[in-house]
């Protein structure tokens, strides 16, 4: 349903008890890993951007927090503005608060200065996120939830943990009807420097994407695999069990298009939907056509 601008939609409590069965499905996968399970904000510090590098990466991406600092006797002049049409928007201040871009961007501040033990550290993590992508593509939303298994260690362990998670999240997906295809990929950093690190991250082989069909037949990412290297242990000085700086990597389902793709290819009609996938996701009970308009 349309939220009033491009990219912002309201769910209907059909669309967002499949999403729930789906957070569920994904998260059973790896109750057998000792991680730690945190539900993030929204909003992270505004320090937390700057210090993932986020800023200068993905300035046409991002969304800070402002609000009115002014004294009481500079209200009136903003409040004229704001009647008037104007810029009042200039009138703002920034805030320490940035909306959250990427659900592991939160975890990396909980580990600064710290040395890890031989194992690493492991966390399941979901937020809310951000990304300054109007469109009327219904894939594209501008708030969304991302559901991620992170680690933090060693090298050889972030590149196992991609690993093991691109093929695991692969078959979780496949086991609900869905057809994937993984292809690399690169994040869609700003300006030609930014197209330079994409260049190099595709050449690396850092990032990985699982595409399917999502509001149309053309396939669009549903989920990703990311290797960081030691990006985010260079920036909090995170310790890894050998001394050197940390590395890390993630696995993401984007709940909100994975959602959308079971709709595009199992119908509107969930009690239509082949029994094993409703069995997977808990929907046991039909859900109205109707709650999806």
């Amino acid at each position: 349903m349309d939220g009033g601008t491009a990219g912002v939609y309201h769910r209907s409590f059909g669309f967002e008890r499949i999403l729930r069965g789906l957070e569920a499905y994904v998260s059973a996968a790896g109750r057998d890993e000792r991680l730690e399970q945190l539900y993030f904000p929204p909003v992270i510090a505004l320090s937390t951007l700057e210090r993932a590098g986020y800023i200068s990466s993905f300035p046409d991406l991002m969304g800070i927090v402002t609000s009115f600092r002014g004294s009481e006797a500079e209200l009136a002049a903003f409040l004229q503005s704001v009647d008037a049409g104007g810029d009042w928007a200039g009138l703002l201040s920034t805030d320490e608060v940035a909306l959250c871009s990427a659900t592991c961007h939160s975890v990396y501040p909980l580990l600064v200065g710290t040395s890890l033990p031989q194992d690493g550290r492991l966390y399941e993590v979901q937020a809310y996120c951000f990304r300054h992508e109007p469109s009327d593509d219904p894939a594209r939303m501008q708030s969304f939830k991302m559901h991620e298994f992170v680690y933090v260690g060693s090298r050889e362990g972030a590149l196992e943990h991609r690993e093991q998670w691109l093929v695991r999240g692969r078959a979780l997906l496949e086991s609900l009807g869905l057809s994937i295809d993984v292809v690399p990929a690169n994040d869609p950093f700003f300006g030609r420097a930014g197209r330079l690190l994409g260049a190099g991250q595709r050449e690396k082989e850092l990032k990985f994407e699982l595409v399917a069909p999502i509001s149309s037949e053309v396939p669009g990412a549903i989920g990703s695999a990311n290797y960081h290297e030691d990006h985010f242990g260079e920036a909090y000085g995170i310790i890894a069990p050998d001394g050197s700086r940390a590395h890390s990597a993630c696995f993401a389902f984007g709940l909100e298009r994975i959602t959308l793709a079971l709709l595009l290819k199992h119908g509107v009609k969930v009690s239509d939907w082949p029994h094993d996938v409703r069995e997977r996701l808990t929907l046991t009970h039909d859900i109205r056509s109707s709650e999806f308009h």
